[in-house]
């Protein structure tokens, strides 16, 4: 079986408080690769950041991004519009958490045939989960689709997807 981990498709991280016009051009691509992955009866694991409007300042996130974001049950917490569709599908699981560690109770484990990853933000959330599931699936190959991600600049969009090459993630 194939899965595809779709980071953070949020609408804050695309149209709200933290989006990026690079952002919303790979919404379509997502799309595309969301639904060849269900035509084709493969596992989609859609995680979704999420923090709470009365602790966030608290938090080491807040302090140091001071900028409020995928507010659970706020509209920029929700995914993107065109993948919500896909979100209550057969074979599709969403997860609360930024680099959410529980893989296994998701159906990733060692039969997994492949990974691969889409999603933002490239050199936070994308970068992040990527080594987490290279470091505990290392026989697993884990791909992350370059086209399919966007970062908080088109530089550190480039800078993230060479630190996954040189972990031996494919790009």
């Amino acid at each position: 079986m194939k899965v595809l981990i779709v980071i953070d498709m949020q609408n804050d991280f695309i149209y709200g408080s933290l989006g990026t016009p690079e952002a919303v051009k790979v919404v379509p691509k997502v799309l595309e690769k969301v639904r060849s992955y269900h035509q084709n009866g493969n596992r989609i694991i859609f995680t979704q950041d999420t923090h709470y409007s009365k602790t966030y300042p608290y938090t080491q996130e807040g302090q140091k991004l001071p900028v409020e974001h995928c507010i659970f049950n706020t509209s920029g917490w929700e995914l993107a519009k065109e993948l919500q569709i896909y979100a209550n599908k057969e074979n599709t699981v969403i997860k609360n958490a930024f680099a959410y560690n529980n893989w296994e109770g998701v159906g990733l484990d060692e039969n997994v045939e492949q990974i691969e990853i889409a999603g933002l933000c490239t050199d936070i959330c994308v970068v992040s989960n990527a080594l987490f599931l290279k470091a505990l699936f290392p026989e697993i190959p884990i791909a992350v689709d370059p086209a399919c991600c966007a970062g908080t600049s088109p530089a550190m969009h480039a800078k993230a997807l060479d630190v996954m090459k040189s972990c031996q993630i494919e790009i």
